[in-house]
């Protein structure tokens, strides 16, 4: 790993796990940090949608997103700059409404509610996700050693995320996968059109012939 090649990413990812660690052995910041869109419509406590996104329920929840965010992360990092469509701002601009957006139906929904609160970075890393998969959809991921596209991967996530959703374990808000998948499409797609409306021929063709192992 090379900080040089990425250093967006790799900033991105040494942010979350502090804060992560910090909120592990610390439960009030913890629950200052979280979303808590009861707390957020009576107080003005908009940090929130911020602070949320950068804090995670345990290790196993941080290693998932930030694994999952070092493969997509340091690829969109590469395709923004590389394809002239706004380089680390675009990206940062992706990454930080992928936060805020994603969150916004979870406080609607639950803005009268005292006792919902949730966190991790699932919207913005879901947003880095699908983003990416329109660069290179059929790029790999390992996957406990078993090769894996970039776009089957991308699927396989966001299935887990509505499934947990459903199941509804600890303050993880996998609401915001789905948001946040949806958010990082749109966004890039709208990127793109605005920017360098020539690359789509180029995308569908990608899209439309699969091939594996690159």
């Amino acid at each position: 790993m090379n900080f040089s090649t990425a250093p967006i990413t790799f900033s991105l990812i040494a942010i979350n796990v502090i804060i992560s660690l910090i909120g592990f052995s610390n439960a009030s910041f913890l629950d200052k940090a979280m979303m808590w869109p009861y707390g957020i419509k009576r107080n003005g406590q908009y940090y929130r949608f911020i602070s949320s996104g950068f804090i995670h329920a345990d290790y196993i929840h941080l290693i998932f997103n930030m694994f999952s965010f070092y493969f997509f992360g340091t690829a969109i990092e590469f395709y923004f700059s590389q394809y002239g469509l706004g380089g680390n701002i675009s990206y940062l601009v992706l990454y930080f409404l992928g936060i805020i957006i994603s969150d916004i139906p979870s406080y609607l929904k639950n803005q009268d509610d005292p006792s919902y609160k949730s966190l991790g970075a699932s919207g913005a890393v879901s947003a880095v996700i699908f983003a990416c998969i329109l660069f290179q959809p059929w790029g790999t991921i390992l996957i406990y050693f078993i090769p894996m596209p970039f776009i089957v991967f991308a699927f396989l996530y966001l299935g887990y995320c509505v499934y947990m959703s459903k199941k509804n374990v600890g303050h993880i808000n996998h609401d915001a996968h789905l948001w946040g998948s949806l958010f990082g499409l749109v966004f890039t797609i709208l990127l793109i059109a605005l920017m360098a409306p020539q690359m789509f021929p180029d995308i569908f063709t990608e899209l439309s012939h699969p091939h594996f192992g690159r």
